[in-house]
């Protein structure tokens, strides 16, 4: 069921979002030019560009220090901030503990409404999930798993409702 509140919402969105992307691995692949292969990162920009603007977009490695170095970096130009990686739970996983320690508010719906659809596809193994959204100097961060079925799903959940949380996020 629509809500009628937040369709009128929509309406009265942002006409323009700008995006950027972060992608924590220690891992990803080099091709012969030099280039770090990314399949997720792509998939959340081809996303993107559908409706939104691409303000920035970087690999990095899976350390706090980098992470919040790029985060204050883009912030100012950014509406909303994607993160894909570092959401495990091995030792180098390190993305959750980061955002949430500048987060002034979090968006546990997402993690949850993300980990229940994972639960009805793959089972128990969901709760191994830590992806979670907030807000940090009036811009949106959403960290998502580094698994490209895994970004498509965070995707699918949050990408039509940017307009709408970008509104209430500036008033």
């Amino acid at each position: 069921m629509k809500s009628k509140t937040a369709e009128e919402h929509k309406k009265l969105s942002p006409k323009t979002i700008k995006c950027s992307v972060i992608t924590l691995s220690d891992s990803k692949s080099k091709t012969e030019d030099g280039k770090k292969t990314d399949k997720s990162g792509h998939i959340i920009i081809a996303e993107i560009e559908k409706k939104y603007e691409l303000s920035h977009y970087e690999i990095i490695s899976d350390n706090e220090n980098e992470l919040l170095s790029t985060i204050n970096m883009i912030k100012n130009n950014s509406d909303v901030i994607f993160t894909t990686g570092g959401t495990g739970i091995s030792s180098r996983d390190i993305t959750v503990e980061t955002l949430q320690s500048i987060f002034e508010k979090e968006l546990t719906g997402f993690g949850e409404i993300f980990r229940y659809e994972t639960y009805k596809d793959l089972g128990s193994t969901a709760f191994l999930s830590r992806a979670t959204g907030g807000i940090f100097e009036k811009t949106l961060i959403f960290a998502m798993p580094g698994s490209p079925n895994a970004v498509k799903l965070g995707l699918s959940l949050i990408i039509d409702e940017l307009g709408h949380l970008t509104k209430h996020l500036k008033e």
